[in-house]
């Protein structure tokens, strides 16, 4: 609630402001207007010199407004990127103090119902850790530049399936993915982009339903067994905070976030929703 109060009033400060600076240059050059009128005329011969000190005096005066008025708000923009940032920096520290305890506490308890006290702190802890990194890459996509790296999509699906074993339970996950496929693009980008799908095919499949991993010619497609999309849907799973099932929980941004990095990238999404649930991603763009 804060941040979104905080973005209503910075806009509409912004646009206060923007306001007072257009209104003020036009009434000063309506003014200056009517005084180098009054004094040289208005014909053919005045006209362009007039325009040219009417063009400069806006420009200058647009200039000088806008320094003094709108610098502040940039000024605070900026310092709550900073306090953004060095927050954002310094939960780290607590977060890993925590894992380092929990990893001394599960070699002192190792049965009963403190054993799963401390696997559900630890599983909430590394959802955390993944809530951070995910922040701390929207913070970096836009405000700081993003970093392009070399890497190996079978590692890295590997990395990914690793961190769902614990929550996949009953669904068996097939990835047939083990050659070296090198690509070049953000890697964080494009880890985000596997985290959500393998979440999503997890999330929506049926009891002891499967997902499958495949690569070929230079397709990435992820496969489950869940419920059918409606035709309908097909065309707005992507949109933002767009939910099928309103009862499921979350706020509907996965699919928006894969496919805003899938536009800036330039790899193209095919969704298929017949017998299995498939959508599949051109990495032509991004091989390396």
């Amino acid at each position: 609630m804060l941040a979104i109060k905080y973005n209503s009033n910075k806009r509409k400060d912004f646009f206060i402001t923007s306001s007072i600076v257009v209104a003020s240059v036009i009434i000063v050059v309506l003014a200056l207007n009517y005084f180098l009128v009054s004094i040289f005329g208005f014909d053919q011969m005045s006209f362009y010199p007039i325009t040219i000190v009417l063009v400069l005096t806006g420009i200058v005066l647009h200039y000088s407004l806008s320094s003094s008025i709108i610098d502040p708000l940039l000024k605070s923009d900026e310092h709550m990127q900073k306090v953004v940032k060095e927050t954002l920096h310094e939960l780290n520290t607590p977060v890993s103090t925590i894992m380092m305890n929990i990893a001394m506490m599960k070699k002192q308890c190792t049965e009963g119902k403190n054993s799963k006290r401390i696997e559900r702190i630890e599983q909430s802890c590394k959802d955390l850790l993944a809530l951070y990194d995910q922040m701390e890459y929207s913070i970096k996509r836009q405000i700081e530049s993003i970093e392009i790296d070399e890497f190996d999509l079978a590692i890295l699906i590997e990395e990914e399936l690793q961190r769902f074993e614990d929550i996949k339970e009953n669904i068996t996950i097939k990835n047939t993915i083990h050659t070296p496929i090198q690509l070049k693009t953000d890697r964080s980008g494009l880890k985000k982009v596997i985290d959500n799908l393998l979440s999503n095919a997890i999330k929506h499949n049926q009891p002891d339903g499967f997902v499958n991993i495949e690569y070929k010619d230079t397709w990435l497609s992820i496969s489950n067994t869940g419920k059918k999309i409606d035709t309908k849907n097909l065309f707005m799973i992507f949109e933002e905070h767009y939910q099928e099932n309103t009862t499921s929980k979350g706020f509907g941004l996965g699919l928006s976030i894969v496919k805003e990095f899938c536009d800036t990238h330039k790899i193209e999404i095919k969704i298929n929703s017949d017998e299995l649930t498939t959508i599949k991603l051109n990495l032509k763009n991004i091989l390396s």
